[in-house]
Protein backbone atom coordinates (compact mmCIF):
# COMPACT_ATOMS: atom_id res chain seq x y z
CA UNK A 1 0.00 0.00 0.00
CA UNK A 2 1.35 3.40 -1.02
CA UNK A 3 -0.10 6.24 1.06
CA UNK A 4 0.46 9.62 -0.58
CA UNK A 5 -0.36 12.25 2.02
CA UNK A 6 -2.69 14.88 0.57
CA UNK A 7 -3.68 12.96 -2.56
CA UNK A 8 -7.37 13.72 -3.05
CA UNK A 9 -9.51 12.01 -5.67
CA UNK A 10 -10.73 15.27 -7.20
CA UNK A 11 -7.18 16.60 -7.42
CA UNK A 12 -5.88 13.40 -8.99
CA UNK A 13 -8.58 13.32 -11.64
CA UNK A 14 -8.05 17.00 -12.40
CA UNK A 15 -4.36 16.45 -13.26
CA UNK A 16 -4.05 13.62 -15.81
CA UNK A 17 -0.94 15.17 -17.37
CA UNK A 18 0.91 15.34 -14.05
CA UNK A 19 -0.23 11.86 -12.96
CA UNK A 20 -0.66 9.71 -16.07
CA UNK A 21 0.26 6.44 -14.35
CA UNK A 22 -2.05 6.87 -11.37
CA UNK A 23 -4.90 7.98 -13.61
CA UNK A 24 -4.42 4.89 -15.78
CA UNK A 25 -5.03 2.48 -12.88
CA UNK A 26 -8.36 0.86 -12.10
CA UNK A 27 -10.22 1.94 -9.00
CA UNK A 28 -12.27 4.78 -7.63
CA UNK A 29 -12.82 7.11 -4.68
CA UNK A 30 -13.10 6.36 -0.97
CA UNK A 31 -14.37 8.63 1.79
CA UNK A 32 -11.69 9.61 4.29
CA UNK A 33 -13.94 10.16 7.30
CA UNK A 34 -14.21 13.15 9.63
CA UNK A 35 -12.08 15.05 10.05
CA UNK A 36 -10.30 14.57 6.74
CA UNK A 37 -6.84 14.85 8.20
CA UNK A 38 -3.68 12.77 8.47
CA UNK A 39 -3.79 11.48 12.04
CA UNK A 40 -7.43 10.45 11.73
CA UNK A 41 -7.07 8.76 8.36
CA UNK A 42 -3.88 6.93 9.34
CA UNK A 43 -5.81 5.66 12.35
CA UNK A 44 -8.54 4.30 10.08
CA UNK A 45 -6.09 2.80 7.57
CA UNK A 46 -4.19 1.09 10.38
CA UNK A 47 -7.18 -0.32 12.26
CA UNK A 48 -10.01 -0.67 9.74
CA UNK A 49 -12.18 1.42 12.07
CA UNK A 50 -13.96 4.75 11.55
CA UNK A 51 -12.64 7.72 13.57
CA UNK A 52 -15.06 7.14 16.44
CA UNK A 53 -13.74 3.59 16.78
CA UNK A 54 -10.03 4.34 17.08
CA UNK A 55 -10.20 7.73 18.84
CA UNK A 56 -7.67 9.69 16.76
CA UNK A 57 -10.36 12.26 16.13
CA UNK A 58 -8.34 15.14 14.74
CA UNK A 59 -5.09 17.06 14.80
CA UNK A 60 -5.79 18.57 18.22
CA UNK A 61 -8.16 16.83 20.61
CA UNK A 62 -8.81 17.14 24.31
CA UNK A 63 -7.11 14.75 26.69
CA UNK A 64 -10.08 14.15 29.00
CA UNK A 65 -9.60 15.24 32.58
CA UNK A 66 -6.44 17.27 31.93
CA UNK A 67 -7.66 20.57 30.52
CA UNK A 68 -5.11 20.13 27.72
CA UNK A 69 -5.05 19.44 24.01
CA UNK A 70 -3.07 16.64 22.41
CA UNK A 71 -1.54 17.34 19.02
CA UNK A 72 -1.84 13.89 17.47
CA UNK A 73 0.84 14.65 14.87
CA UNK A 74 3.52 15.90 17.27
CA UNK A 75 2.31 13.90 20.31
CA UNK A 76 4.27 15.90 22.87
CA UNK A 77 2.25 14.87 25.89
CA UNK A 78 3.35 12.27 28.41
CA UNK A 79 -0.25 11.98 29.68
CA UNK A 80 -1.36 10.28 26.46
CA UNK A 81 0.26 6.86 26.10
CA UNK A 82 -0.20 5.95 22.40
CA UNK A 83 -1.23 2.34 22.97
CA UNK A 84 -3.83 3.46 25.49
CA UNK A 85 -5.04 6.51 23.59
CA UNK A 86 -5.52 4.31 20.49
CA UNK A 87 -6.04 0.81 21.94
CA UNK A 88 -7.49 -1.02 18.90
CA UNK A 89 -5.29 -3.72 17.36
CA UNK A 90 -3.55 -2.56 14.19
CA UNK A 91 -3.62 -4.37 10.87
CA UNK A 92 0.11 -4.91 11.29
CA UNK A 93 -0.36 -6.70 14.61
CA UNK A 94 -3.16 -8.83 13.19
CA UNK A 95 -1.19 -9.70 10.07
CA UNK A 96 1.96 -10.53 12.03
CA UNK A 97 -0.04 -12.88 14.26
CA UNK A 98 -1.09 -14.69 11.09
CA UNK A 99 2.50 -15.11 9.91
CA UNK A 100 2.60 -12.19 7.46
CA UNK A 101 5.82 -10.16 7.22
CA UNK A 102 4.74 -6.57 7.90
CA UNK A 103 6.80 -3.49 7.06
CA UNK A 104 6.26 0.26 7.25
CA UNK A 105 8.59 2.35 5.08
CA UNK A 106 8.90 6.09 5.67
CA UNK A 107 11.28 8.74 6.96
CA UNK A 108 13.27 7.48 9.92
CA UNK A 109 12.13 10.38 12.09
CA UNK A 110 8.61 8.92 12.14
CA UNK A 111 9.73 5.61 13.66
CA UNK A 112 9.24 6.30 17.36
CA UNK A 113 6.67 9.10 17.32
CA UNK A 114 3.49 8.79 19.32
CA UNK A 115 1.40 8.69 16.16
CA UNK A 116 3.48 5.83 14.75
CA UNK A 117 3.20 3.92 18.01
CA UNK A 118 -0.56 4.45 17.93
CA UNK A 119 -1.04 3.41 14.29
CA UNK A 120 1.79 1.12 13.17
CA UNK A 121 2.33 -1.20 16.12
CA UNK A 122 3.43 -4.60 14.88
CA UNK A 123 5.19 -3.36 11.74
CA UNK A 124 8.90 -3.52 11.06
CA UNK A 125 9.87 0.13 10.50
CA UNK A 126 12.29 0.65 7.64
CA UNK A 127 13.79 4.10 7.13
CA UNK A 128 13.94 5.70 3.69
CA UNK A 129 14.76 9.33 3.06
CA UNK A 130 14.28 9.68 -0.69
CA UNK A 131 12.17 8.37 -3.57
CA UNK A 132 14.81 5.91 -4.71
CA UNK A 133 15.22 4.57 -1.19
CA UNK A 134 11.46 4.14 -0.84
CA UNK A 135 11.34 2.02 -4.00
CA UNK A 136 14.38 -0.06 -3.05
CA UNK A 137 13.17 -0.67 0.49
CA UNK A 138 9.72 -1.63 -0.79
CA UNK A 139 11.28 -4.06 -3.26
CA UNK A 140 13.24 -5.63 -0.39
CA UNK A 141 10.34 -5.74 2.08
CA UNK A 142 7.96 -7.36 -0.40
CA UNK A 143 10.28 -10.37 -0.52
CA UNK A 144 10.86 -10.84 3.21
CA UNK A 145 8.30 -13.59 3.67
CA UNK A 146 6.01 -15.95 1.81
CA UNK A 147 3.31 -13.35 2.46
CA UNK A 148 4.14 -9.69 2.95
CA UNK A 149 2.14 -6.59 3.80
CA UNK A 150 4.09 -3.40 3.14
CA UNK A 151 3.08 0.23 3.59
CA UNK A 152 5.04 3.05 1.98
CA UNK A 153 4.22 6.55 3.23
CA UNK A 154 5.25 9.86 1.65
CA UNK A 155 4.31 13.30 3.00
CA UNK A 156 5.68 15.91 0.61
CA UNK A 157 2.57 16.43 -1.55
CA UNK A 158 0.66 17.47 1.57
CA UNK A 159 3.37 19.76 2.90
CA UNK A 160 3.75 21.37 -0.54
CA UNK A 161 0.02 22.03 -0.66
CA UNK A 162 0.01 23.55 2.81
CA UNK A 163 2.86 25.90 1.93
CA UNK A 164 2.00 26.87 -1.64
CA UNK A 165 -1.57 25.67 -2.21
CA UNK A 166 -2.91 22.74 -4.21
CA UNK A 167 -3.54 25.11 -7.12
CA UNK A 168 0.15 26.02 -7.36
CA UNK A 169 2.82 24.93 -9.86
CA UNK A 170 4.79 23.64 -6.86
CA UNK A 171 2.00 21.19 -6.03
CA UNK A 172 1.65 20.03 -9.64
CA UNK A 173 5.38 19.37 -9.94
CA UNK A 174 5.31 17.40 -6.69
CA UNK A 175 2.42 15.32 -8.02
CA UNK A 176 4.60 14.33 -10.99
CA UNK A 177 7.14 12.84 -8.58
CA UNK A 178 4.40 10.97 -6.70
CA UNK A 179 3.18 9.51 -9.97
CA UNK A 180 6.73 8.37 -10.73
CA UNK A 181 7.05 6.86 -7.25
CA UNK A 182 3.90 4.79 -7.76
CA UNK A 183 5.04 3.68 -11.21
CA UNK A 184 8.46 2.58 -9.94
CA UNK A 185 7.00 0.62 -7.01
CA UNK A 186 4.60 -1.12 -9.39
CA UNK A 187 7.58 -2.04 -11.56
CA UNK A 188 9.35 -3.90 -8.72
CA UNK A 189 6.35 -5.91 -7.50
CA UNK A 190 7.08 -9.62 -7.29
CA UNK A 191 4.76 -11.97 -9.21
CA UNK A 192 1.38 -12.28 -7.53
CA UNK A 193 1.67 -8.98 -5.66
CA UNK A 194 -0.67 -5.99 -5.84
CA UNK A 195 -0.05 -2.31 -5.27
CA UNK A 196 -2.85 -0.23 -3.76
CA UNK A 197 -2.42 3.55 -3.87
CA UNK A 198 -4.47 5.80 -1.65
CA UNK A 199 -4.39 9.11 0.20
CA UNK A 200 -5.47 10.31 3.62
CA UNK A 201 -7.42 13.41 2.54
CA UNK A 202 -7.83 15.88 -0.28
CA UNK A 203 -7.15 19.60 -0.08
CA UNK A 204 -8.58 23.02 -0.92
CA UNK A 205 -7.16 26.54 -0.88
CA UNK A 206 -9.61 28.58 1.26
CA UNK A 207 -9.90 32.20 0.19
CA UNK A 208 -11.45 33.60 3.36
CA UNK A 209 -10.35 33.64 7.00
CA UNK A 210 -12.23 34.17 10.24
CA UNK A 211 -10.07 34.54 13.34
CA UNK A 212 -11.40 32.86 16.47
CA UNK A 213 -8.82 34.75 18.55
CA UNK A 214 -9.99 38.21 17.50
CA UNK A 215 -13.73 37.85 16.82
CA UNK A 216 -15.37 38.38 20.24
CA UNK A 217 -18.41 36.26 19.40
CA UNK A 218 -16.18 33.24 18.69
CA UNK A 219 -13.93 33.75 21.71
CA UNK A 220 -16.52 34.20 24.46
CA UNK A 221 -16.96 31.19 26.73
CA UNK A 222 -14.32 29.09 24.94
CA UNK A 223 -11.90 27.20 27.17
CA UNK A 224 -9.93 25.41 24.41
CA UNK A 225 -9.98 25.44 20.62
CA UNK A 226 -9.03 22.16 18.95
CA UNK A 227 -9.25 20.52 15.56
CA UNK A 228 -7.95 22.71 12.78
CA UNK A 229 -9.12 25.36 10.33
CA UNK A 230 -11.53 23.17 8.35
CA UNK A 231 -12.93 21.15 11.27
CA UNK A 232 -12.99 22.98 14.57
CA UNK A 233 -13.58 21.47 18.00
CA UNK A 234 -14.76 24.11 20.46
CA UNK A 235 -14.46 23.15 24.13
CA UNK A 236 -16.69 25.47 26.12
CA UNK A 237 -16.26 26.67 29.66
CA UNK A 238 -18.48 24.84 32.14
CA UNK A 239 -22.06 25.99 31.78
CA UNK A 240 -21.39 28.00 28.61
CA UNK A 241 -22.05 25.26 26.06
CA UNK A 242 -25.46 26.54 24.96
CA UNK A 243 -24.30 30.15 24.58
CA UNK A 244 -21.15 29.17 22.67
CA UNK A 245 -23.13 26.97 20.30
CA UNK A 246 -25.58 29.79 19.63
CA UNK A 247 -22.79 32.32 19.06
CA UNK A 248 -20.88 30.10 16.63
CA UNK A 249 -24.08 29.32 14.73
CA UNK A 250 -24.99 32.98 14.50
CA UNK A 251 -21.50 33.96 13.33
CA UNK A 252 -20.78 31.11 10.91
CA UNK A 253 -24.22 29.77 10.04
CA UNK A 254 -24.12 30.56 6.33
CA UNK A 255 -20.55 29.30 5.88
CA UNK A 256 -20.19 26.26 8.13
CA UNK A 257 -22.09 23.36 9.61
CA UNK A 258 -22.17 24.03 13.35
CA UNK A 259 -23.45 21.29 15.65
CA UNK A 260 -23.26 20.21 19.25
CA UNK A 261 -21.22 17.11 20.03
CA UNK A 262 -24.42 15.16 20.55
CA UNK A 263 -25.86 16.28 17.22
CA UNK A 264 -22.65 15.48 15.33
CA UNK A 265 -22.41 12.00 16.86
CA UNK A 266 -26.11 11.29 16.26
CA UNK A 267 -25.67 12.33 12.62
CA UNK A 268 -22.92 9.71 12.23
CA UNK A 269 -20.17 12.19 11.34
CA UNK A 270 -17.53 10.04 13.08
CA UNK A 271 -19.11 6.62 12.68
CA UNK A 272 -20.02 4.79 15.90
CA UNK A 273 -18.11 6.47 18.75
CA UNK A 274 -16.61 4.50 21.64
CA UNK A 275 -18.13 6.15 24.76
CA UNK A 276 -14.72 6.81 26.33
CA UNK A 277 -13.74 8.83 23.24
CA UNK A 278 -16.71 11.22 23.35
CA UNK A 279 -15.00 13.91 25.49
CA UNK A 280 -12.22 14.17 22.89
CA UNK A 281 -14.73 15.76 20.51
CA UNK A 282 -15.48 19.43 21.14
CA UNK A 283 -18.70 20.52 22.80
CA UNK A 284 -19.30 22.26 19.47
CA UNK A 285 -18.11 21.06 16.05
CA UNK A 286 -17.78 23.66 13.26
CA UNK A 287 -17.09 22.50 9.69
CA UNK A 288 -16.81 25.08 6.91
CA UNK A 289 -18.50 24.14 3.64
CA UNK A 290 -17.48 27.34 1.82
CA UNK A 291 -13.97 28.67 1.13
CA UNK A 292 -13.59 29.56 4.80
CA UNK A 293 -10.77 28.77 7.20
CA UNK A 294 -11.39 29.16 10.94
CA UNK A 295 -7.96 30.26 12.12
CA UNK A 296 -6.60 31.33 15.51
CA UNK A 297 -3.83 33.83 14.86
CA UNK A 298 -2.59 34.06 18.45
CA UNK A 299 -2.76 30.39 19.43
CA UNK A 300 -1.89 28.91 16.04
CA UNK A 301 0.10 31.40 13.93
CA UNK A 302 1.55 28.53 11.90
CA UNK A 303 -1.93 27.52 10.72
CA UNK A 304 -2.86 31.05 9.69
CA UNK A 305 0.07 31.02 7.27
CA UNK A 306 -1.06 27.89 5.40
CA UNK A 307 -2.45 28.16 1.89
CA UNK A 308 -3.83 24.65 1.34
CA UNK A 309 -6.04 23.12 4.05
CA UNK A 310 -8.27 20.11 4.68
CA UNK A 311 -10.53 18.50 7.26
CA UNK A 312 -14.07 19.31 6.10
CA UNK A 313 -16.92 17.13 4.87
CA UNK A 314 -16.83 18.59 1.35
CA UNK A 315 -15.94 16.12 -1.39
CA UNK A 316 -12.69 17.88 -2.37
CA UNK A 317 -11.32 17.07 1.08
CA UNK A 318 -13.20 13.85 1.83
CA UNK A 319 -12.63 11.78 -1.30
CA UNK A 320 -9.33 9.95 -1.78
CA UNK A 321 -8.35 7.41 -4.44
CA UNK A 322 -8.01 3.69 -4.12
CA UNK A 323 -6.35 2.54 -7.34
CA UNK A 324 -4.62 -0.75 -8.00
CA UNK A 325 -1.80 -2.26 -10.05
CA UNK A 326 -1.34 -6.05 -10.05
CA UNK A 327 1.71 -8.07 -11.11
CA UNK A 328 0.54 -11.35 -12.59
Amino acid sequence: MLVIDGLGWDLLRAHPEEAPFLNSLSGGPLSAGLPATTATSLGSLSTGLPPGGHGLLGVQVAVPGTGRLLNCLRWQDELAEPAEFQPAPTVYERAAEDGVATSYIALGLYRDTGLSRATTRGANHIAASGLGQLVAQAEHALRLGDRSYVTVYHADLDSTGHQFGCGSPHWRHQLRFMDLLAERIAAVLPPGAALYVTGDHGMTDPTERVDADTVPELAAGVAMLGGDARCRYVYAEAGAEHDVLAAWRETLGDQAWVASREEAVAAGWFGPVVPAFLPRIGDIVAIPFTDLAIVASEREPWLDRMVGMHGSLVSAEQLVPLVTAVRE
